[in-house]
């Protein structure tokens, strides 16, 4: 199974710019899955119903949040209703959402997509190690479910480390977001689970974690609130990862994805 992951979405630039890229690439690379996080996709903060219809109609099988779920209040009613839009796993019980969703595709095969949220440096949270393994009680790789895709979504490289070797073996790929940087420790650890710290995010470089620069450097400058933040709107850089797995779930390969504007480009094989 090959599954694309595109990092955080950023603002217009790179919502659209994911939007514009997503059909191509699922036929130039055969993709079976494509997962998107786009928690930051509606001016940075949260994501609006109208853009997470886009992102399907262009061929988006799940998006998955982090931190900014709720920045916009219209994703909760929607949420309730829009299975395939998950939230990050350890929020309290009765939340709106679902931190997991099960996909099937056309051909019978089946993959659970998993959204879980650090707690070093973000919201106190439930703990995602906890419910990653009770969600796991539920779903065996390679017995009942055929892949395994966890969006981890952390502030401490250490927490998404040591995350993905708590589960290594039990799921196919733990790919880190939240950072916005996409990392250079793309692996397979060693019982067969996919990794990367971050995939880095789907926006303009030229600006400070995909917001315009001025304000955010200001914020340095005087630590104080000042001009609201607002995204980068110039050309984008669409970054991700593309992860293969065999009939077991255990991951084969995993290569960053580096499209457009800024960073220097990378293009898994087909």
């Amino acid at each position: 199974m090959k599954i694309l992951f595109l990092g955080d979405l950023v603002g217009r630039a790179g919502r659209e710019a994911a939007i514009s890229a997503i059909p191509g690439l699922r036929v130039r690379l055969g993709i079976d899955v494509v997962v998107v996080n786009a928690e930051n996709a509606s001016h940075g903060f949260g994501l609006a119903p109208d853009m997470a219809e886009a992102l399907f109609a262009a061929g988006a099988d799940v998006i998955t949040l982090g931190n900014h779920a709720w920045d916009r209040k219209e994703i909760i009613p929607y949420i309730a209703g829009e299975k395939r839009v998950v939230r990050p796993l350890n929020f309290p019980p009765g939340t709106p959402g679902a931190g997991s969703v099960l996909v099937h595709l056309t051909d019978g095969r089946k993959i659970l997509v998993v959204n879980a949220m650090g707690r070093l440096f973000m919201d106190p949270l439930d703990c995602p190690f906890r419910a990653t393994t009770e969600l796991l009680s539920r779903h065996r790789l390679g017995v009942t479910v055929n892949a395994i895709f966890i969006d981890m979504h952390a502030e401490a490289t250490s927490e998404k480390m040591a995350f993905a070797h708590a589960f290594d073996g039990q799921v196919s790929a733990v790919i880190g977001t939240h950072t916005h940087c996409p990392s250079a420790d793309q692996q397979i650890l060693p019982a067969g689970t996919a990794f990367m710290s971050d995939a880095g995010m789907c926006g303009d470089y030229d600006s400070v974690i995909g917001m315009i620069k001025g304000p955010s450097i200001a914020r340095f400058f005087k630590k104080m609130p000042g001009e609201r933040l607002g995204p980068a709107e110039g050309e984008a850089t669409i970054c991700g990862a593309l992860v293969e797995t065999d009939s077991r779930g255990i991951a084969i390969r995993i290569e960053p994805l580096r499209l457009g504007g800024r960073l220097a480009p990378a293009m898994p094989a087909p």
